[in-house]
């Protein structure tokens, strides 16, 4: 309810550059492609990656490559205390500098520390390689820290508030000055770190992390893409995307929405910086309607769009495979394989503005109080960059629809019916593949009404 709230009075307060256009247009600017090759091929590629899985029928051979691995040594309690100390020092470091340092921009190293290295390097490092947050997590830090007041937490509630949670920061970062204004963006971090220790404090860092904290969930989820997760035993070392396959991780449709939502967010952060959003948002606003409800009322719209596509997709899974199983059992099944895209996705979605301000974060990190006028930026990037770019969005496709194919081995004891499971949910993986392209091959725009110019 608290995000809610912080969440509403932002929205609607005096609009700014949101993060879409923001830092990207301090970074290098895009490498023209021929988006509808782009277009074409990569869905036929994800279309054909399923004909490829359907014909690794064998059970046993699909079985061997997800539980290939090994485990090692978790580090110490040293060590894990060092991480600790680290997170909430950049935590301190991130809100002072937020609040004294230059109100310029991405002079400020709050700015370029949140949403470059955290959001942009960090958050892939946990899909990329393992999910080291509960560990390096301020908040929980200093939550455990305090004692604990053993709240019971309302299980009608569930993991709700982590999706609503997720929806209002992604919401806020989109229409808001945070990518902008560091006073706003250390205010914002020591609201939400507020709300984070009040609410570990009161029902226990456990079940708050686990079920409302909505960066955490966030980064528990993109860990299960990762070759490296931390068990109970140490560390285990598997095969990327393998982990998806396994259950628990979605108990519930509140887990499949959030894991919908991860995916949307980002398709949304980039959706508003290009021309046909710009487009779109100019026609509604000249037809009499206000700007910041034309941002929500199409936010919603799209995530209850993302979330009905998908649930259309379990549906046809549950038909064409002509199943016993639940609906709702499905979902919990297949929701974690479209986590393989989001991850894709999102290193997509921010690789290129990592790269060209990673001059900035260095020139600015080493005088923060005092950085230069003109932060260094890369002024082009390689041409072959955006083709990485595309690459990951394909790769992560890929692991979804090979995820999703040994998923309905481990569901279904007869093959056809394994395969016809997959028509609707490759189908839809397609889609997904179409859009994210041509969001990520689409020329930048300033998101319209967002710095308080008028339609004349």
């Amino acid at each position: 309810m608290a995000v809610a709230i912080v969440a509403a009075i932002l929205a609607f307060a005096a609009p700014a550059a949101g993060h879409a256009a923001g830092l990207r247009d301090a970074g290098p600017s895009g490498v023209e492609v021929p988006t509808w090759l782009f277009l074409t091929t990569g869905g036929g590629a994800v279309g054909a990656s399923f004909l490829l899985a359907s014909f690794v029928t064998d059970r046993a051979f699909i079985r061997s490559i997800h539980a290939w691995g090994t485990e090692v040594p978790a580090p110490g309690r040293l060590a894990r205390w060092a991480v600790r100390t680290i997170g909430v020092g950049l935590l301190a470091v991130t809100i002072y500098v937020g609040f004294v340092g230059p109100t310029t921009g991405y002079r400020n190293f709050a700015i370029l520390f949140v949403w470059v290295v955290w959001w942009g390097g960090y958050v892939a490092s946990t899909y990329l390689i393992g999910n080291t947050w509960p560990t390096l997590n301020p908040f929980r830090t200093v939550a455990e820290l305090l004692p604990t007041l053993d709240v019971n937490y309302p299980e009608r509630l569930g993991s709700w508030p982590s999706v609503v949670g997720l929806l209002a920061i992604i919401w806020i970062e989109v229409v808001s000055p945070l990518a902008d204004d560091p006073r706003a963006l250390a205010t914002a971090i020591a609201v939400y770190g507020a709300i984070t220790v009040g609410g570990a404090v009161t029902f226990g860092t456990s079940v708050w992390f686990r079920n409302a904290d909505p960066i955490s969930r966030a980064f528990a989820c993109f860990g299960r893409v990762a070759p490296i997760e931390r068990t109970d035993s140490g560390i285990s070392i598997r095969l990327p995307g393998t982990a998806l396959s396994e259950g628990g991780l979605v108990e519930s449709r509140a887990d499949a929405a959030f894991v919908i939502a991860l995916l949307y967010v980002t398709t949304f952060d980039g959706f508003v910086a290009t021309w046909l959003w710009r487009d779109l948002a100019t026609w509604l606003v000249g037809a009499g309607l206000p700007p910041l409800f034309v941002y929500f009322s199409v936010y919603l719209l799209g995530y209850g769009a993302f979330l009905t596509v998908f649930q259309w997709a379990i549906g046809r899974a549950r038909s064409d495979a002509d199943t016993f199983r639940s609906r709702a059992a499905l979902l919990r099944r297949f929701a974690p394989s479209f986590l393989a895209i989001a991850a894709g996705y999102h290193i997509a979605h921010n690789l290129v503005v990592l790269i060209g301000l990673a001059p900035s974060v260095i020139a600015v990190g080493a005088a923060p109080l005092s950085p230069p006028q003109q932060p260094p930026v890369l002024a082009s990037v390689p041409g072959w960059l955006t083709g990485v770019e595309l690459a990951f969005v394909l790769v992560g496709h890929f692991l979804a629809v090979w995820v999703a194919h040994a998923i309905a081995y481990e569901l279904f004891p007869a093959r056809m019916d394994a395969i016809r499971s997959q028509y609707g949910i490759t189908l839809v993986m397609v889609a997904y593949t179409v859009i994210s392209l041509w969001i990520v091959t689409t020329p930048i725009v300033e998101p319209p009404f967002l710095a308080g110019e008028s339609l004349s």
